[in-house]
Order: C-alpha cells, then structure tokens, then sequence
C-alpha cells in the first residue's frame, strides 16, 4: 500500500494500523509504530470519534460499513479508513486551527513610542483536537533602558543601627548605580521592625514609644511596616527621607519581613509601580522572619487576606491578622512582577536561599558588617535576574497541558517552564510553545503565557474541536434510509416511529425504549455492545475471525475462550460461550491437563486428604491448607484449644459438654486412655477443677476427623492445710496484739519521761525565800512606858 502524503502531517506519524473491534462502539486502532490506541471508548456517531482519540477519523461515505457491522467502524485512522475502501472526500478529520489575532513587532528601545514591546505575539487563538498537540514559537527581547522602580524595604530593628547610617551616606551612589542600568528609574522606600505585641514586642507604654536601650538618643516608636518614600526620580527627596528615618526594636529575633513585602506587593498605587517596568524590592535584614501560624503567640487568629492596608503610610492591621505564608507572599509577587532581591549578613544567608528557591525569579546576596557593598550587591543581583528568562503561565484546567522547549545559546530544560541564562540586553530568544487539550472542552478558555517579573503576556484563547461539520443533515427523506430520515455522516438520523440501521423497522405504538429495553440483559448494556437492536431484537455483530456473537443479547462467542499452548481451549475440547467444553480424559479452565489424581494421593492411599480436590493432578486445597497433600493449616486455630473440652468430657465425664458428650464431639471418632503419650510435646487443658489433663491429638483424612490419645493421670494442684491456716492466723494475731500493746506502753512511757524532765527544768528555775512565815513566829508581850503616857 502506497502511504499517502498526508501521512506525514503533524497528526498522522507514520502508519500501519491494527483493527480489532471490541464490542459495540469499541474499536482500538493500535498504532505499530507508536503502540498509541484510536478509542477505547463508546462510538455512536462522528463527534465521538473525533472525541476519542487524535489519530482517530471518520468515514461518511455510504454503505461502507458491512452487514452485520456496527457504525463504529466508521471509525479508525485514516491509512485504515483508505485501505478498507473509504474515499479520502469522505473521511472527516479536523485539524487543529492556530491564529494570531495581534503580533506587533518588538521595541529596540524603551525610548520608542508608547509603551515597549518585549514579546511576541501579543494574542493567539487555538482549536485543537483533543490529544493532538500544536507548537508555535513564542520571542522575548529584553529592550535597552528599559524602565526599573526599585523599592529599598529596610529592616530597623536594633541590630541594623549602623546599617542605617551606612545607607544614609550611600544615597548618591545608589541613584548613579540606578542610572547605569536605566535613564528611567525610580527609588522608593519603606521600613519594618515586628507586629507591637506580646510575645514580639515590649508593650509596656514606655517601652512602646522607646523600644531601643537606655543609652540611644535617637529612637522611634516600635512599629510593625511603615511605607516612608513612593517611587521618585529626586534624589535629594530620597536622601532627605532616609536621613530622617531612626532606628527602633522589639523583643524576638525573627521580624515581620513577610509582612512588609506582602505589603508593599499588594498596595501597588501607594508604592507606586509603573505598568511598564522592572519592578525590584530590594530587601536589607539581619535577622529571619516571622511566617503563617508565628501570629498565634500573641493571640492573632485570622489569616492573612492579602490585602492592601495602609493608614497614614502604616500597616493598619499589624496587630489583627496574621504572618503570610511564604505560599501567598510568592504568589502576590509573581501577580504583580515584583523581583525581590534578598540583601541578608552571612549568617542568614542559608535560610534566605532556601527562601529563594519557594519565590520565583528572586536572588540572594550577602552584605558587609554595616552594609557598606549594598549597592554592588543590587547591581550584582539585577544583571543575573535580568540575564534568566523564565517562562510560565497561568493555572490551568486538568485537561490542558503546556510545555516549552527553549530556543536560546546556551539551551536550556524542557518542561512546564522554559528558561534561557546569560541573556543580554538586546538579544533575542525564542520558546516552542507546545499546548495540548486532552478532553473536550465546554466553552472556550484563555490564559496567560510570559516571562516572570515580567508585564509582557501572550493571551492564549483555547476551544476543542470536538463537532463535525456533516452534523447538519441536507437532505430529508434520503432513499437511504427508506424515506423514513435523514444521513447524517454516513449514518441514518431517523424519524419517531423508525429505528435501525437504515430506518427499516417501525416500532408502532410500541415505545422506542420498551424496545431497547428488550435487548438489555439485566438492564445492562444494549446486546452486550455487541449487536444493534433491531425492532426489539439483537442483531449480533461479525467477529474478525468469521464467526459470529450469538445469543439472545449476543452474549455469547466462541472466539474467546482461554488459551494453552497457543490453542484455543488446549486443542482438547470445544469453545462454547467464552468457557471450554473439554474431551473425554481431560480437564482445567484450558482443557490442559489430562484426568488424574497420582500426584494427589498422599501414602495413605487419600486424595488430597480428605480435604481438598484434585485439579490437573494438584490438589487444590481448602481455604487455609496446603499443598501438596492439604495436610497442614498454618492458619487455623491449634487443635489443643478446640478440641479440650471433648477431650475433658471423653476422659473424665466432665466438662460444659459431659451431658452430650457423643453429640457435641463426633469429630474425635477414636480416642484411648493411655499411662503415657506417644513422644513430643502434648497438648493440655484445665478441666472444671482446675487439673491439668494431658493428650495427643492427630487429624485423620477429611476436614474435621480426630483421633486422640489421653493420660489417664490429671496433675491437679494440692489442698491447702486447714491446720496450719487456722494455727497460723491464731498465732498471728496474738503477735500483733502483743505487739501493738508494746507500742502503746512505749508511747505512754515516753509521754511520762517527757512530763517528768518539763517538771525538773520548771523546779530547777524557781528561787525560794529565806523569810520566816509568820505564821510559826513565836509570841510576843508588850508593855506600856510610863513616860510617853498620855495621862
């Protein structure tokens, strides 16, 4: 067969295809080459096809199927549609459809007209195929002096004091680095410490207004970001700002840095972007930062909205919403092109790349003690952020994909993202854009394609091509379909009364579903998929063999049955309805193996012992025994556990089944009393007093036959000495009364010795007096003098 020019099309890679039908609507069109499947999926009409697969086509032309054949066959690749005798005017294949509605020429300069054009095409429209994919080139030119705000975000706490007074004498030397890279730059800047609460700032009034230490004279008030400066051309303005701006504190380590940039990225009016530049924030800390979650020490619970909030140039809600995440500041700059570039002391170095690598097109660079190289630094980071192209794009749906593959010097991966390094100024390169939709897709969509950093964006308007333009029926009443409806892509669309193939049969009062309904088995699938149903009746389809599906739902072939050694059912039996009727003498789902159970007899002459059956001369065993001979069960329970209470009832009478001993334990059907058990260790179980019954059990053929051997001796544990108990707990509680009456005499003797020895020390204190007591005085007589009487 000669391949035919179209072949060599983008859609059509080089082909010699295979067709097997599977059932109705089925019909999988293996690529030799490629290994790729046309449809696997339910073909009723031309949408379908075209719906199912990207090398898949449709034949309309009339009477191409074969009697018996269902309408899918009109479907396949187009080298089989050719070769099983479609014309090529009548294969239906849409192409994907590619147009640039505005592609402008790029800008040599920033100083041309209007704003600068640095990519190209601006917008492009897609039809494509479901499955196929289409590459267009896509060019980037990075235009000389092109316009750059740059945003000097400052950290104030204590630590960064003699980093401030570094920058306040850098300002002139910061601007003639700006106006190296452009003539049109602007400088804005803004500074943060922390959010004013506890755990991350001193909220003591004083400490409020004069976080810094005692000996700092020059200190402002503790705050969270303060935007100080829009984007301006003047430098004295800028040097006039900075100079003004003290130094401030708070407590912990990290700072609210996620804070600041989130701020200055989302306010962009206050902060004063232009449309059209490179949008830079630059960056200066000493320190880590304060992240989502961090907002919970102080109480904070409400999540960060990514919102603008800014009242007399402060961060109005510092104190009422959380920390972002490193997710949404990521996000925000990538949004508005924001470009940060992370000026940190080697110590923090690490934890700021590894910062970087979550932010797209960022850069890391390390300062001096007191910030002196800063501007070397930003001049640094700006020519390697420059001299990376990145291309991206917007979120997509599931069943879109796109891909870049980099057309510049040095090259560059392939991937969800394309990259060019060591771009200059001037230079342009290109990516192949490769977008595929692998499904349909309702309405159309559109994305956005372009450079990180960047506001240059191609618009990308996407539709699937999913519709055939001969589902619009001319023709009414075509002879084809016996005057009875119209051709609609090769197939008949009929009118209410008349279904089949061609129209042919007229349903009457009968309702079109109760019809199909008939030849539903189980409410399944119409014939199984594998016939049409005709008034009522399935119509079996042709199998590739020859033969035919049969059946009354057309349930039924002989074409399918298992395989042995390449031979249908072995060559020993009869495909009948997908399962094999074996010869005489043989067996197994194939027909493979001849009739036998030799290699199933264990010694004692049983098949599979009992316990399972032989299948091709192997026992197949029952649920948990094994093969060979199904003799042991890993995985049931011992028999020591479930046979113990027969053994207790046989061997002693006794036990829970004592009373129907013979009913509840046919399983064991032999059992002896014996002096001693046979060698190995033996089972045992403690009957209803508590002894220790010993014996041996063996499983005999058959799933729960037992024979057993039991010691006529029980070991049970000796009765105590009522004696000794009773003797004992006597003599026990006469040395506890005993002793606890020597207890109580200790204590009371102690108590004594103790009043006695208070008694000795007060008698030892007192004094006693030498006067007589008047009472034993001896008696006295007086006498009256003469001379002193009163007469």
């Amino acid at each position: 067969m000669t391949v035919p020019s179209f072949c060599h099309q983008e859609m059509y890679p080089c082909v010699s295809l295979l067709l097997l039908l599977m059932g109705r609507g089925a019909i999988p069109l293996v690529l030799s080459q490629e290994g790729k499947v046309c449809s696997k999926t339910v073909i009723n009409s031309c949408s379908d096809c075209i719906k199912s697969g990207a090398y898949c086509t449709w034949c309309k032309q009339l009477n191409f199927i074969k009697p018996g054949e269902q309408e899918a066959a009109r479907c396949d690749t187009w080298a089989q549609l050719i070769e099983r005798g479609c014309m090529e005017e009548d294969i239906i294949s849409p192409k994907n459809d590619f147009s640039s509605s505005k592609n402008i020429s790029l800008s040599n300069t920033a100083l041309d007209k209007g704003e600068p054009i640095q990519l190209r095409p601006q917008e492009v429209n897609l039809k494509l195929r479901p499955g196929l994919p289409h590459t267009f080139t896509l060019d980037f030119q990075r235009v000389e002096g092109y316009p750059v705000d740059l945003y000097y975000l400052m950290d104030l706490s204590y630590s960064m004091e003699d980093d401030l007074r570094s920058i306040k004498t850098l300002g002139n030397e910061l601007f003639n680095a700006l106006q190296g890279i452009t003539k049109k730059g602007r400088i804005g800047f803004g500074s943060f410490v922390d959010k004013t609460v506890l755990p991350f700032t001193n909220t003591n009034p004083e400490k409020l207004n004069k976080p810094c230490a005692e000996t700092e004279m020059y200190c402002q008030p503790a705050f969270g970001y303060r935007h100080v400066l829009s984007m301006t051309e003047k430098k004295a303005e800028f040097e006039s700002k900075v100079n003004k701006q003290r130094i401030s504190g708070n407590l912990d380590s990290p700072e609210g840095t996620l804070d600041a940039i989130m701020q200055a990225a989302v306010c962009g009016e206050r902060i004063g972007w232009r449309n059209s530049s490179t949008r830079l924030i630059v960056l200066t800390t000493d320190d880590g930062f304060h992240m989502a979650g961090d907002g919970k020490l102080a109480g904070i619970l409400e999540p960060n909205d990514e919102r603008c909030y800014m009242d007399n140039n402060l961060y109005s809600k510092s104190n009422e919403m959380d920390y972002p995440s490193v997710g949404q500041v990521a996000n925000q700059l990538e949004k508005n092109n924001i470009q940060p570039i992370f000026a940190v002391t080697k110590n923090m170095e690490k934890v700021y790349r590894e910062l970087s690598k979550m932010i797209p097109k960022s850069e890391v660079g390390v300062l001096s003690a007191d910030s002196h190289n800063v501007v070397e630094l930003i001049k640094n980071a700006y020519n390697r952020l420059s001299s990376k192209v990145t291309v991206t794009h917007d979120a997509l749906p599931d069943n879109v994909r796109v891909t870049y593959t980099p057309l510049c010097p040095e090259g560059g991966p392939s991937g969800d993202k394309g990259v060019c390094n060591n771009v200059g100024v001037g230079q342009m390169v290109s990516f192949n854009v490769t977008v595929t939709a692998d499904e349909c897709m309702q309405s159309e969509i559109s994305f956005l394609i372009g450079p990180l950093g960047m506001k240059d964006k191609l618009k990308v308007s996407l539709s699937t091509l999913c519709k055939c333009e001969c589902e619009n029926p001319v023709t009414v009443d075509s002879q084809y379909c016996n005057g009875k409806g119209q051709v609609n892509c090769g197939m008949c669309s009929c009118k209410a009364g008349f279904v089949g193939q061609k129209c042919e049969c007229s349903i009457g009062e009968k309702d079109e579903s109760s019809l199909r309904a008939a030849c539903r088995k189980d409410n399944g699938t119409e014939c199984e998929g594998r016939g049409d149903c005709v008034c009522g009746i399935c119509q079996c389809y042709t199998l590739p063999g020859g033969s035919t599906y049969y059946g009354t739902n057309c349930e039924c072939e002989n074409e399918s049955c298992e395989k042995f050694q390449n031979k249908l059912c072995g060559g020993n039996g009869k495909c009948r309805c997908k399962n094999c009727e074996c010869k005489p003498g043989y067996e197994g789902t194939a027909c493979q193996c001849k009739k036998s159970d030799e290699q199933c007899r264990t010694p004692s002459g049983s098949v599979c012992s009992g316990r399972g059956t032989c299948k091709c001369n192997q026992c197949k065993c029952m649920e948990g025994y094994q093969r060979p001979y199904c003799l042991t069960c890993p995985a049931c329970q011992t028999t020591c556990i479930t046979k113990g209470k027969c053994i207790e009832c046989l061997g002693f009478q006794t036990g829970p089944f004592s009373k129907n001993c013979s009913q509840a334990c046919t399983s064991i059907s032999e059992f002896k009393m014996v002096e001693t058990l046979p060698p190995g260790k033996p089972c045992d179980v403690r009957d209803v007093e508590s002894c220790r019954v010993f014996f041996a059990i063996k499983q005999l053929d058959g799933e729960d036959n037992y024979t057993a051997q039991i010691l006529k001796t029980r070991e049970c544990p000796k009765l105590p000495n009522i004696y000794a108990i009773i003797g004992g707990s006597i003599v026990g509680v006469t040395v506890i009364g005993i002793l606890i009456l020597l207890f109580i005499k200790v204590l009371f003797t102690l108590q004594d010795l103790k009043e006695y020895r208070k008694f000795m020390n007060e008698a030892q204190k007192t004094r006693w007096s030498e006067n007589k007591n008047p009472i034993f005085q001896e008696a006295t007589t007086t006498v009256a003098n003469p001379t002193f009487s009163g007469e």
